[in-house]
Order: structure tokens, then C-alpha cells, then sequence
């Protein structure tokens, strides 16, 4: 009997163990036709997409997928239809079985063909990728007709693929109907492996359109990196001759120039990060074709190195270049500042400076005052002690008013004069 205990699971538990089973490939069989579109779409498209989806879904009275699904598979009977939402695209796959074996006499149909045209018309969002794919029988059919009736001979790319057990063929052209083409051979292969194979294949071409979103923000971004660039080169050299007027007016270009870089930056940083991730992504999904060479032909390997490499390192470099472009407007505005600040304190020190001469003047005045506030002090003092000896001689004081305030005289200006310094040296003390 098993036992289990009861446990507080993490409220995303499920979805994080899911995530290994998202979008698995769908077990296929030779004779096929596919279409695959990609649609780059924005919040509110997205949800229509779901809308779009589900109203397929109720015309033909299919269960509709939930609300909050990722990616759903719904067979209409004459095709089916797998749909993926991800980051910042929709795809829509059809597949249809093709109605008699085919020999490359013609372009054979499209499952596309078999979809409402008007419903299809409709898709939400701006097509980024659209491609046809024929799975056929490796046996009994002729490559020659095939570069004849549904390639561009002169743009062929091919390879054999899962370990030789398939040949795969595309021109990486748009073709009239705008379409992209690519046709796959298969013998010997499981079809869960063939299900893997296809999608890897098609996921090449979706994450190659992809990962060149962020080619045209490089290219902008290269006019508006080159220009700043020269702004902060003249500004670096005005700021070596400023004088201290132009300072102000300096720091304020280069606070302006910083603002208009980290503004740039944080447009089209995400666009450059997402990229790099997609170039990841064809690299693996080339890896994993498992594929090699046929005599003769350029392999999808060596395409993409030679036609997406430039590309690629375009967006690289825009990325890095904004990188050092930023750092080193920071380290120019952290100069001027700390050139500015320096100014600011010698400012200070002479002010402080000039303060200090005050102050030792006005020290000098005040001991000059002190002196003149001892006399009068004692002057008015000494008054008093005159009166009082005037008016104690009525009453027996022996000794003359005027000999009284001779007397006094000395002990009332020791006294003023030491009373006033001891004051003095009280309030000093405090202030220390």
C-alpha cells in the first residue's frame, strides 16, 4: 500500500515541471505538406490570436483551447493545426497529408490550401515568416526535378540530415506566393524523429528571421552612435581648453549627450539581447539536424556562417559600441564634475580665507575697543566713587573726595581690565 504525506506545494510547481513537455514534437509520417507562418504580435494581438484560434476551433465544433495555454494542437480532419505563442511571435503550423505520391513534376500543394482562406486572411499581427515544407519518401524521387519545378537552383542549399538518414533542400528565397521553400527526404526515421527533424528545420528559418530584427536598430542605431560619438569628441577636446566661465555650459551639452545615449540604449538594448539569444538558437538547432554534406552542395551550416555572420556581427558590434559609448561619456561627465567640484572647493578655501582676514581684522578693532571700553568703563566707575565719597565726608569720611578717586583709580581700571578678559576667556572656551 503506498503511503503519501500531504505537502504545501510551491504555487508553481506544476508549471515549472511542465515546462520540459512544452511544445514536444508531433509524431509525423512521410508524404506530408506543411505551412508555417510566424506573426510578430503585440499584447492586444496576442489575445486575439486566442480569440482567432478559439472561433476556428467553435466553427467546427472543437473543444477551444484554455485561457491561459502556451500552444495547442486541434485536427480539423482535412489538416491540422499546431499553435505556439512565444516571447514575441505567434507561429501557425498546418499539416495535410498530400492526396497521391509525388514525383517533382510540379510544386506539389501546400497545406495552406485546405485552410479557410478568409479566416487565414485574418491572422493578428505582421508576418515575420512564412514558409511551405514537403516531407516526402526518399525513395523513387528525382532531385533533378525538384531544383527544376520547386527551387531556385542557383541559391540551392542542401545536406543530408539526421545522420543520413534524410536529405533536405531549400533556397532560402520568398518565392512569388510569399513563401519560402524547403523540401525534406525521409527514409528510415521513426516518426517521433521525424517529428523532431521537421521542427527543428522550421524553427531554423523562425529563429533566423528572428535573430534579424535587431539587424535595422543596428543600422539605426550606427547613425545615432556615430554622431555622438563626434559630439563627444568635440567635447572632450573644449573641455581640456574650458575655462571655468565655459564650464557650466559644457556640462550641460554633456548631461544632454548622456541623456540621448542612455536613451538610445535602453531602446534597443532588449532588441540586441533578444537577438543574440535567436543567433543561439539557430546555432542549436543546426547542431541538432545532425547534418553533413552532399557532393557538391553548401550545406545550411555554411549559409548561415557565410550570409549571417555579417548580420550578426553587426548587431554584436552595435551592442558593444553602445556599451563603450556610454561608459565613456560617464567617464568624461565624472571628470568635468570632479574638475568642477575642485573649482568649487578653491572657491571655498578663498572665501574661508578672506573670512579669516575679516575676522583677524575685526579681532584687532575689538582689542583696540576693549582698551577704550576699560577707560570708560572705569571713568564712569570712578564718577560714581566720587559722589559716594562726597556725600560720606558729611558724614566723617576723613580723606577728600577727589584723593578718594585718585585712589581708586587704579584698583577700578586692574579690575574693568581683568573682569573683561576673564568674560573673554569664558566665551572662547565655549565656542571651542
Amino acid at each position: 500500500m503506498n503511503m503519501t504525506t500531504p505537502l504545501t506545494l510551491h504555487p508553481d510547481r506544476m508549471a515549472l515541471h511542465n515546462e520540459v513537455h512544452a511544445r514536444p514534437p508531433e509524431a509525423l509520417e512521410s508524404n506530408l505538406a506543411i505551412s508555417q507562418i510566424v506573426m510578430v504580435c503585440n499584447a492586444a494581438e496576442r489575445e486575439a490570436s486566442r480569440a482567432h484560434i478559439a472561433a476556428l476551433a467553435r466553427d467546427h465544433h472543437l473543444a477551444q483551447p484554455d485561457a491561459g495555454s502556451t500552444h495547442a494542437r486541434l485536427d480539423f480532419g482535412l489538416y491540422r493545426l499546431r499553435w505556439e505563442l512565444h516571447t514575441e511571435f505567434i507561429t501557425w503550423t498546418f499539416t495535410c497529408p498530400l492526396k497521391g505520391p509525388e514525383t517533382g513534376e510540379r510544386v506539389p500543394d501546400v497545406a495552406i490550401a485546405a485552410v479557410p482562406q478568409r479566416w487565414l486572411a485574418q491572422l493578428p499581427g505582421k508576418c515575420l515568416a512564412a514558409m511551405h515544407m514537403w516531407v516526402l519518401p526518399i525513395k523513387g524521387f528525382s532531385t533533378d526535378r525538384v531544383l527544376q519545378n520547386i527551387l531556385h537552383e542557383e541559391t540551392l542549399v542542401a545536406s543530408t540530415v539526421a545522420d543520413g538518414y534524410g536529405e533536405v533542400y531549400t533556397d532560402f528565397a520568398v518565392h512569388a506566393d510569399g513563401y519560402s521553400r524547403m523540401l525534406l527526404l525521409a527514409g528510415g526515421m521513426t516518426p517521433r524523429r521525424l517529428g523532431r527533424l521537421v521542427q527543428n528545420l522550421l524553427e531554423i528559418e523562425t529563429y533566423r528571421m528572428a535573430a534579424l530584427l535587431g539587424l535595422p536598430a543596428a543600422r539605426s542605431a550606427s547613425n545615432v552612435l556615430a554622431s555622438a560619438e563626434r559630439e563627444l569628441a568635440e567635447l572632450a577636446e573644449s573641455i581640456r581648453s574650458a575655462t571655468r566661465e565655459n564650464e557650466p555650459e559644457l556640462l550641460d551639452r554633456l548631461t544632454r549627450l548622456a541623456g540621448q545615449v542612455e536613451s538610445q540604449h535602453a531602446a534597443t538594448h532588449s532588441r540586441f539581447s533578444a537577438s543574440a539569444a535567436y543567433f543561439e538558437l539557430v546555432d542549436k538547432r543546426i547542431n541538432d539536424i545532425a547534418e553533413s554534406r552532399l557532393a557538391g552542395m553548401q550545406t545550411i551550416r555554411e549559409f548561415m556562417d557565410r550570409r549571417l555572420t555579417p548580420a550578426r556581427s553587426t548587431c554584436a558590434w552595435a551592442a558593444r559600441r553602445q556599451d563603450a559609448l556610454s561608459q565613456r561619456v560617464s567617464r568624461i561627465s565624472n571628470l568635468l564634475r570632479t574638475r568642477v567640484e575642485i573649482e568649487q572647493q578653491q572657491s571655498s578655501q578663498q572665501l574661508l580665507a578672506a573670512q579669516i582676514s575679516r575676522q583677524d581684522t575685526q579681532l584687532k578693532l575689538q582689542s583696540t575697543v576693549e582698551g577704550l571700553s576699560v577707560a570708560a568703563i572705569s571713568y564712569y566707575i570712578v564718577g560714581l566713587v566720587t559722589y559716594l565719597a562726597k556725600g560720606a565726608e558729611h558724614v566723617g569720611w576723613p580723606v577728600a573726595p577727589e584723593m578718594t578717586a585718585a585712589i581708586t583709580i587704579p584698583f577700578v581700571v586692574g579690575g574693568v581690565w581683568w573682569s573683561l578678559r576673564r568674560m573673554h576667556h569664558s566665551l572662547f572656551q565655549k565656542a571651542h
